[in-house]
């Protein structure tokens, strides 16, 4: 599997990096080399690993980059809840973060399940 770019699980989570960069913006400065950094690498693994391991020959691999990529949403949910309850910003700014983490990993499994069934 090469077209990776194809596949929606790919397209949502370049759509969360998409939001989580634009949440960083309002993030204080004083984080930039903290939160903020760790909360960009992290949503920037969830696709990129997916791409990787679609890029790989072998189902067995591309279930494992799948759930490198599902550690990295769920890093990712922890990292938004603790900009949470640093009140960096308010519960309604990473909300939608949070619904499409969720959306992201139930993808994953189920990308997984269908994958593992070939």
């Amino acid at each position: 599997m090469n077209k990776y770019q194809e596949l929606k699980i790919w397209n949502k989570a370049m759509e969360l990096v998409e939001e989580v960069y634009a949440l960083t913006k309002k993030i204080p400065d004083e984080e930039k080399f903290g939160l903020i950094s760790q909360i960009k690498r992290c949503s920037v693994s969830i696709p990129s690993n997916i791409a990787e391991g679609a890029g790989r020959n072998s189902n067995k691999e591309f279930i494992r980059f799948l759930s490198i990529a599902n550690g990295s949403t769920t890093e990712l949910e922890t990292q938004l809840i603790l900009v949470i309850r640093l009140k960096f910003t308010s519960k309604d700014k990473v909300e939608k973060l949070l619904n499409l983490c969720a959306e992201i990993k139930k993808m994953n499994y189920s990308l997984q399940r269908s994958i593992e069934k070939t």
